[in-house]
């Protein structure tokens, strides 16, 4: 079954074009509730500027036998936050608002904590909690803008994609196989002072 393709108005669309200029790139098609996308924007904004800053210290804190290797990985997600805080930002100015950047309203606005982490298996754990609450996040915001902000939308999930990403390479962190002296992992023998997190997935019943 083959379905009409809807027509539009040419002369309507140039009519509208012609209003509010001043909005650039916000048109009359747009149908999102633009303060509350912007009010999510501003939030997700404040919780990657906040995850910068911990994966940050927790570059230069990293110690142990598995440090160097942690230590990489933080500085990579740091960076890579701050690349999606930028693109934030840069979304929120197009949708005609002011990324909020205020250090003192930034860790009330961030949906997830700052956390410094005693050893390195509280830090590698306490980011892995961070990107787990950024992924499920994002899905709501994702979930609550359906079709009314496309652009917006694909730079969430883009976002979202790159979440996972680290929340995978943390977990694989902390599932470090057993060393192969005292069936310790290297976190262990490091004297972190914590087991490693044992992420099992359930069988199927």
């Amino acid at each position: 079954m083959t379905y009409p393709v809807p027509t539009i108005n040419i002369d309507t669309l140039r009519q509208q074009a012609r209003k509010h200029i001043e909005q650039g790139a916000v048109t009359a098609g747009y149908t999102a509730d633009r303060p509350a996308v912007l009010k999510m924007l501003n939030d997700a904004l404040a919780t990657e500027i906040v995850c910068v800053l911990r994966y940050r210290r927790h570059h230069f804190m990293a110690r142990g036998i598995q440090a160097q290797t942690a230590a990489g990985e933080f500085l990579a997600h740091s960076n890579e936050e701050q690349g999606h805080a930028d693109q934030l930002a840069t979304r929120i100015v197009q949708l005609g608002g002011e990324p909020d950047f205020s250090p003192e309203t930034l860790q009330a606005r961030s949906h997830a904590k700052y956390i410094e982490g005693t050893d390195l298996c509280d830090m590698i754990t306490e980011n892995l909690i961070a990107e787990r609450i950024a992924i499920d996040s994002y899905r709501h915001f994702i979930t609550c803008l359906h079709d009314q902000d496309p652009t917006t939308r694909r730079m969430l999930e883009a976002i979202l994609a790159v979440e996972e990403e680290h929340a995978n390479d943390l977990a694989d962190i902390l599932q470090q196989p057993p060393a192969a002296t005292g069936g310790q992992t290297d976190l262990e023998r490091a004297g972190t002072g914590a087991a490693p997190i044992k992420l099992v997935k359930k069988e199927a019943s």
